[in-house]
């Protein structure tokens, strides 16, 4: 049986595949890569069906940052002409996130810039959250905030919180060569706080930093371990102004290979498409959905994204449908004290999808682990699709949604 076989079958039996395999995804050449899709996209469609979460950032307090993580437009010594701005107030932020629930968000995601929260930022949150859940009836909601103290988690949980976004990033190996703030384990601390407390966790990584083979492989199985409900996979956004300027690392090609391989070892945990899919993936979006279950709706926290209206438009014309609020992400045996399926949840393996042939034509033997290398920069830097977020949140234009 060969490589994506394998795959197909450890996906479907929620079996983690071996180093060696995914890092094979990753070495899969361009003439494979509709095959690397057929063949995630059934381990996606066991778990999710055809549905797609909608996710929407309102960014609570943005740019001047104390951390100096090398990919961030509101870090330490950041030139980028980002906005900046002190916290919204709850009315605000509340209005912000109406925006996006009315644009079909499920998900609300409050974003703060900084090291952490004080425990006088942890109270602000806390009203904004009572605010968006009295004006928002089932919306979810998702604090990120960056690292917390002690008994923080908590708070955070009783004032509604549903979840808790922490990225690791990049692997603990590189990690240093792009923060020197915070390391490695204080993320690992902060989702396993968010955890402790009862917060669904969410954490994921930034491809594209020049990053090896072998570092997209560590940071993914680092973060299945941590095992949380949803893992976001952002591409880097080279802001002008920044250390990471001049990365261009990726293609679409290469962006849907690292989208792949994150879903064969996270086959029934939410994958969410995030920030730089319009940069990096452009038309190729949609192939992206067969693999993913989840992405951000409109603009991101300090860059504008696709339009609202067209990432509705891409999701109905590639066949998929936006995940309702009467419906449940995760399947049946994630969720906690289990539940009833979710309407338009697939229950088990549709024919189609425990096929025995996936039609892939990767061999046994590319399964052997490539040597990890860094990706060739691409031909061209498409600096004209990054764009400053200047409406929505902290402006007085109506946001993207």
């Amino acid at each position: 049986m060969d490589l994506l076989n394998t795959l197909v079958d450890k996906g479907l039996r929620r079996e983690l595949p071996t180093r060696e395999e995914a890092m094979a995804v990753l070495a899969t050449t361009d003439d494979e890569l509709l095959d690397v899709v057929a063949a995630a996209g059934k381990v996606r469609r066991q778990w999710f069906g055809r549905r797609v979460k909608l996710n929407y950032l309102v960014n609570l307090k943005s740019g001047l940052c104390p951390e100096d993580c090398s990919y961030c437009s509101q870090r330490l010594g950041s030139k980028a002409e980002i906005l900046k701005y002190t916290w919204l107030k709850p009315d605000d932020a509340s209005k912000a996130a109406a925006a996006g629930v009315a644009g079909g968000a499920k998900r609300v995601c409050l974003v703060a810039s900084g090291r952490g929260p004080t425990d006088k930022d942890v109270d602000r949150v806390s009203e904004t959250i009572s605010a968006i859940k009295e004006q928002n009836e089932g919306v979810e909601v998702c604090a990120c905030l960056g690292l917390l103290s002690d008994g923080q988690a908590g708070r955070l949980r009783e004032a509604g919180a549903d979840a808790y976004n922490h990225n690791l990033n990049t692997s603990e190996a590189t990690y240093g060569d792009i923060c020197t703030t915070h390391d490695f384990s204080d993320r690992v601390s902060t989702v396993q706080q968010a955890q402790a407390a009862g917060m669904s966790a969410c954490s994921g990584l930034i491809a594209g930093m020049g990053e090896s083979d072998a570092d997209l492989v560590d940071v993914v199985f680092a973060l299945r371990e941590l095992d949380p409900d949803s893992v976001p996979v952002n591409f880097l956004i080279p802001f002008e102004g920044t250390p990471l300027a001049k990365e261009w690392n990726l293609t679409p090609q290469r962006a849907l290979r690292i989208l792949a391989m994150v879903r064969f070892v996270c086959p029934d945990i939410e994958v969410r498409l995030a920030g730089g899919r319009e940069v990096h993936l452009r038309s190729m979006q949609p192939l992206a959905l067969h693999l993913v279950n989840s992405i951000f709706l409109g603009d991101y926290l300090t860059s504008e994204g696709q339009a609202g209206k067209d990432d509705l438009a891409m999701i109905e014309d590639a066949g998929f449908e936006v995940e309702g609020s009467d419906t449940t992400t995760l399947p049946e045996h994630r969720r906690p004290c289990g539940g009833a399926a979710p309407t338009g949840a697939t229950a088990g393996a549709t024919a189609e999808d425990t096929a025995d042939d996936t039609g892939a034509s990767v061999a046994t033997e590319d399964a052997a682990a490539p040597a990890a290398t860094v990706p060739a920069p691409s031909d061209e830097a498409r600096r004209d699709l990054v764009s400053v977020r200047r409406r929505g949140a902290g402006t007085d234009l109506p946001p993207n949604a």
